[in-house]
């Protein structure tokens, strides 16, 4: 894979892995709100997710070369470390709340 694909990767993948995470917790919940250890699961393996991308993106912020490269990686950074921390708290929120409280 090449340089400019795997910060794109690592740009791309920590936002989609959120919007599932969000979209796929709701249908989850509303289906049948008693199967909330799968959310957490599901909230861990998403940070993991975004842990992956962080670690693609980390050899790539120093590389040498077009300038557009280490600030696709450093981008990439940041954007893995946003959604984690969204996916964070949402995982905190399912844990504090109880999902078939209504």
């Amino acid at each position: 894979m090449s340089i400019r694909a795997r910060a794109w990767t690592a740009l791309l993948l920590p936002p989609v892995t959120w919007f599932l995470f969000e979209q796929g917790l709701s249908a989850l919940l509303h289906a049948d709100c008693t199967r909330a250890g799968v959310g957490i699961a599901w909230g861990v393996a998403s940070l993991a997710v975004c842990a992956v991308a962080f670690r693609i993106a980390w050899p790539l912020h120093a590389h040498e070369g077009v300038l557009v490269h280490p600030w696709l990686a450093r981008l990439a950074l940041v954007v893995a470390g946003f959604f984690a921390l969204a996916i964070a708290f949402q995982l905190l929120a399912l844990l504090m709340v109880p999902p078939c409280l209504r």
